[in-house]
């Protein structure tokens, strides 16, 4: 079956409805590059099964909808029985540090050569993970870890979940609006296969079939307002960043359902001796929902339609998640195809997977001058988080 795609109108194909023309939008802070790292191990879905040695026909049914081809993990060893070593919380702890801080290190250099930065020009880090807890935080364990100046300003985002990535987008916006000029760095760190519970019961093979590990930063730049040219960020507008691949960040919107507060959560497991996460099976639904009335509050402070958005970037939380979006929104397969793509090549990467969406947009070629995209992330809250930015 074919699917039909309607053409969206764009500020470059006609006069704008938007209402992000003056100078605080010109100023407002621009997306300077984004920057992915996965684990060096990926498995096949049936590759994972028979490593845990699955039987039971439902959950090997789980594993195997069709939806995830692939993804990227940090398994334990294999013991003398030729069944995976079990791993006790500390073992796990210790294996979110290790990953996280080697994965969200790369993830930042990563995006500090897409603007032809160095690790110097940081000025601000914020990290954000929900798969371990650590005190210090990812932020400070990464500036030891390359060698970033100790003086620089970092913040730690922890236990939002998948939503989190554009709940810090928000703060690490803010930060570069108030410090024109200067850089700032978000890092989103998710050590999946360090927060997994195995018990045989369709309620940890849910979680289990979906979630992988991946990091992905983004740099951020608010032009000064002596800059010559203020679409341009101007410490880096010779970089290999040119202006036209810089997007304005223009405004945030978020949404809690408050009836569904525990439909995804991660807490203790008495039984398990460790964290566990949970989804509700209706949850899908829940977010499809209530999807249009947080994008519609998005769209309409900026005076624009759904149909003047060029590009949808829908956090990858599972298929029948993003089928709910894209039905309540009227969007189509090809709106959300980088969404689908991520899933299938990596699973559900949490906090970041929004950021692997809008990598795959840019190599595409896709995106003009005056593009509208929204960004729309779903977490625990149960949360709905969107963006509006601006090429």
């Amino acid at each position: 079956m074919t699917t039909s795609v309607s053409p969206r109108r764009t500020a470059a194909s006609e006069p704008s409805r938007g209402r992000h023309s003056g100078p605080a939008a010109r100023n407002a802070p621009r997306i300077g590059s984004v920057g992915t790292a996965v684990t060096e191990n990926s498995y096949t879905q049936r590759e994972l099964i028979d490593r845990f040695r699955i039987t039971d026909p439902k959950i090997r049914g789980v594993f195997l909808s069709g939806s995830i081809e692939r993804r990227h993990l940090t398994l334990p060893p294999v013991g003398p029985d030729g069944t995976l070593v079990p791993e006790i919380q500390g073992e796990l702890l210790a294996k979110h540090t290790r990953v996280g801080v080697e994965m969200g290190s790369r993830a930042l250099l990563a995006c500090l050569e897409g603007i032809g930065a160095d690790l110097a020009d940081v000025d601000y880090l914020c990290c954000v993970t929900t798969t371990g807890f650590l005190t210090p935080g990812l932020s400070a364990r990464i500036i030891r870890h390359l060698g970033i100046d100790p003086s620089c300003h970092r913040a730690d985002i922890v236990g939002m979940g998948c939503n989190a990535g554009l709940n810090a987008l928000n703060g690490t916006a803010a930060w570069s609006a108030a410090n024109p000029g200067r850089l700032a760095v978000m890092v989103c760190a998710e050590v999946c296969s360090a927060a997994y519970v195995f018990d045989n019961t369709m309620r940890t093979a849910v979680v289990n079939s979906l979630f992988g590990d991946g990091a992905a930063a983004i740099a951020l730049i608010a032009p000064d307002s002596d800059t010559p040219d203020p679409d341009a960020p101007d410490r880096f507008a010779s970089g290999p960043a040119a202006p036209a691949a810089t997007p304005r960040i223009l405004d945030f919107s978020s949404h809690i359902i408050t009836d569904a507060l525990d439909a995804m959560r991660y807490d203790w497991d008495d039984d398990q001796n460790r964290f566990s996460f949970y989804l509700d099976p209706e949850i899908p639904y829940v977010v499809g929902a209530n999807a249009e009335q947080v994008v519609d509050r998005l769209l309409s402070r900026a005076g624009l339609r759904r149909s003047d958005i060029a590009h949808w970037l829908v956090h990858s939380g599972g298929k029948k998640v993003i089928d709910a979006v894209r039905v309540n929104l009227g969007l189509t397969r090809h709106d959300v195809r980088h969404t689908t793509g991520v899933l299938r090549d990596y699973g559900n990467l949490s906090s970041g997977s929004f950021l692997f969406s809008y990598d795959r947009l840019l190599r595409e070629g896709a995106v003009r001058p005056g593009d509208y995209a929204v960004l729309m992330t779903m977490g625990p809250g149960s949360t709905i988080e969107t963006a509006l930015i601006q090429w």
